[in-house]
């Protein structure tokens, strides 16, 4: 039987955007601050759930909320089944749009919303591939389980719910990252590193970052004006601005303190050298000032130790796999005041690693005093051979919809795809593309999604039928 999958698409595309719509309107940022009972990440997460399966349940689908943190839709009732793991949250949106990101724009035929293209869209995508293949009636000997969590940008609360309550395939993929295959990850651990309490001098503050997997592309201090001339302030601003033109900034007088605030570019931390750290510039900007010994400690530390490394060679933890690529570095959230003063820093690392080696490394290379501790999970590294069957059989499913034969690579993202034994990261970006994931002004093409949901469509019935 031939099908075309492209016009199976064609037929669907409205709706598609529709739900899109729909989904992407929905602030799904973990808000754990407003956390009850039944939404225990807060609301925004539990209702794109259950929005999500809205969609499945309205098209016929068997459908499970596992209490508000994961979901999942079913396709056939065959024990052997695939999975396909998605996330129906978002990063919060962050500074720099140029629309609000929850009320999508489609121009010049790109579909703007945070959320497009991390993960609601390629999310949407696998779906409506299901929905073809179901609604074309197609014979299937396996069923598939699109898996939906609700906390893949920070802790993997809902998906680690879900493998408590429900048994999960041990085959399959996640839409969450590129074409034609990730077929290994790297490693993923933040440290915490703690400076002593401060001794509060010309620097009464200092704070920036949202997610640890975010570069920061905003910071501010508040400096005090009785240990420094408002001058002095403005005219070193402008000069470090002369020197450091890929950056923006300002000072803001309010009585006796200027606000001194840096602007950069966010990116994803997996790929910090794509960002401009607005951070690490700021902190380099105030070594300039008469600072105390404490603030010394901290400001000089990310200025010498930090600023600019993406590989970690000043702490020492520099490592390059063959297959992996090289381990990054991306120093992500602050907090410097009178009571503490640490910094979040996010790793990707590749094979050779571990959680403790990293740990060894990195206080050895510290100053003294100061201490790093692995603070959450720590994602070790995933591999699938680029010839095993399942990568085979995704990646021809890619070839046969767009003639390009790129091979199957490794990135420092994290995706649901290594929680499963034998899974991979599949789609939806497509080589050359705009990586937008975690940026202002977030989108996806909307030709590339029709696209993208043909390629899985192909990609599923192959691994089902």
């Amino acid at each position: 039987m031939s099908i075309d999958w492209e016009k199976e698409v064609s037929h669907r595309s409205d709706e598609l955007i529709n739900d899109l719509s729909e989904l992407v309107s929905i602030d799904s940022s973990r808000d754990t601050e407003h956390k009850t009972s039944d939404y225990p990440l807060g609301p925004g997460p539990a209702k794109a759930l259950q929005t999500f399966l809205h969609f499945a349940d309205r098209d016929g689908f068997a459908t499970k909320n596992v209490d508000n943190l994961a979901g999942r839709i079913e396709l056939g009732d065959s024990d052997d089944a695939i999975a396909i793991l998605a996330h129906v949250d978002v990063v919060p949106e962050g500074p720099g749009w140029n629309t609000n990101p929850f009320e999508p724009v489609i121009k010049d035929g790109n579909f703007y919303a945070r959320g497009a293209s991390d993960d609601k869209g390629p999310s949407l995508a696998a779906y409506y591939a299901m929905k073809i293949i179901k609604e074309l009636n197609l014979p299937t000997s396996k069923s598939a389980q699109l898996i939906l969590g609700t906390d893949e940008e920070s802790e993997w609360v809902g998906m680690n719910h879900y493998m408590e309550k429900e048994t999960l395939p041990e085959t399959g993929f996640s839409p969450d990252a590129e074409f034609p295959a990730i077929n290994g990850e790297k490693g993923i651990v933040s440290f915490r590193v703690n400076f002593p309490t401060p001794t509060i001098g010309l620097v009464k503050n200092f704070v920036a970052g949202i997610r640890p997997n975010m570069v920061p592309q905003n910071a501010e201090s508040d400096l005090d004006l009785t240990k420094v001339s408002v001058e002095d302030v403005k005219a070193n601003l402008n000069d470090f601005l002369a020197a450091n033109p890929e950056i923006k900034g300002s000072v803001t007088v309010t009585d006796d303190i200027a606000s001194v605030k840096i602007i950069g570019k966010g990116a994803h931390a997996m790929e910090p050298y794509n960002g401009i750290n607005a951070a690490t510039y700021l902190a380099k900007f105030l070594t300039a000032f008469d600072l105390n010994d404490s603030e010394k400690l901290y400001f000089s530390f990310i200025a010498n130790d930090l600023h600019l490394d993406f590989a970690g060679k000043h702490l020492g933890i520099a490592n390059k796999d063959d297959v992996m690529g090289e381990l990054t570095l991306s120093p992500n959230i602050y907090e410097y005041d009178a009571d503490k003063a640490n910094i979040l820093l996010n790793i990707r690392y590749p094979k050779g690693d571990t959680g403790e080696t990293l740990t060894d490394k990195i206080n050895k290379a510290l100053p003294e005093n100061v201490s790093a501790a692995i603070e959450g999970h720590n994602q070790l590294p995933h591999f699938v051979a680029a010839d095993d069957p399942l990568v085979q059989a995704l990646v021809g499913a890619y070839r046969d919809h767009t003639d390009d034969d790129t091979e199957p690579f490794t990135v420092g993202g994290g995706t649901y795809g290594r929680i499963l034994k034998h899974g991979i990261a599949y789609g939806a970006m497509f080589p050359g593309d705009e990586n937008v994931m975690h940026q202002p002004n977030e989108y996806i093409n909307l030709d590339k999604l029709m696209k993208s949901t043909a390629i899985y469509a192909d990609a599923i019935y192959r691994l089902i039928k």
